[in-house]
């Protein structure tokens, strides 16, 4: 009992000296001039680039870089509530009293009297729960969407994965996977006619519509659409750096090689990853 009272004693200094750092950094006489010229939409960026600094950490089994960068995402907190702060908005203890109590709204089966859940039951409460909480904040002359709260600077394709999953909830999804093949043919079909007419606002618009589908399909077939792109991304960079090794390793100059050239070493480092 004792450790873990020393542990948590531990972790409110640590978070009380990082409280004392930020304040320090936004002093308006003594601070830091990078941190005082920035506010919630210049921040933003690099709060999104920290959270997938995490999740690349985690990918590669890295724990002591986890932790840097788990760091890193919690000092983002603390800048936008200090910015907060010093608006008259809200304060730290606001934001960790809102989670504290969302967290608890969410979890009757934990801290109230609710009956025991499996995994599946809790999820399906806990997207009911979400839903109502979505509908008390809808203003009164606009009727909440079933849409509603599925933030926007999500990335692209995640973003598609969630409407899509918000939308299936009401009915409005297939129910079989090969519908969505004949669709992902019909929209092939339009960007080749978007193609042929040569306006770019066409193809870009039929394009998006390719991609909004191909995310469908890995959701029906349980795929995650943006991890399994980061993997394909991964992979991409990995033979395409092990062919200009080979390349340099016969003292070729990879980029002025022939496409058919460069496919041959593609080719060459797809067998040996196989072997």
């Amino acid at each position: 009992m004792t450790g873990k009272t020393d542990r948590s004693h531990d972790a409110a200094e640590a978070f009380g000296e990082l409280t004392r750092i930020m304040a320090r950094l936004r002093d308006p006489v003594s601070g830091c001039p990078w941190d005082l010229e920035q506010d919630f939409a210049t921040i933003a960026p690099y709060t999104i680039e920290e959270a997938y600094e995490v999740a690349d950490a985690i990918e590669r089994a890295d724990m002591n870089e986890l932790r840097d960068e788990l760091g890193d995402l919690l000092f983002q907190v603390m800048f936008h509530s200090r910015m907060a702060e010093e608006q008259g908005a809200f304060t730290l203890t606001d934001v960790i009293g809102a989670i504290n109590d969302k967290m608890i709204r969410r979890h009757p089966h934990v801290f109230g009297d609710d009956k025991e859940r499996s995994a599946h039951e809790q999820t399906v409460a806990w997207e009911e729960v979400k839903a109502a909480e979505r509908a008390g904040k809808a203003g009164s002359e606009t009727p909440p969407s079933a849409l509603d709260g599925v933030a926007r600077a999500l990335p692209a394709l995640l973003r598609a994965e969630k409407l899509q999953k918000r939308a299936a909830r009401t009915g409005f999804d297939w129910t079989e996977t090969p519908p969505i093949f004949d669709k992902l043919e019909e929209e092939i079909t339009e960007v080749k006619e978007a193609i042929s007419s040569g306006d770019p606002a066409a193809i870009e618009d039929e394009v998006g519509d390719l991609l909004f589908v191909v995310a469908n399909l890995a959701r029906r077939l349980l795929v995650d659409p943006e991890q399994a792109l980061r993997k394909a991304n991964a992979k991409f960079e990995r033979r395409f750096k092990a062919m200009e090794r080979e390349a340099a390793s016969e003292r070729v100059d990879f980029s002025s090689l022939t496409l058919e050239d460069q496919e041959a070493y593609w080719q060459r480092v797809k067998r040996a990853e196989r072997a």
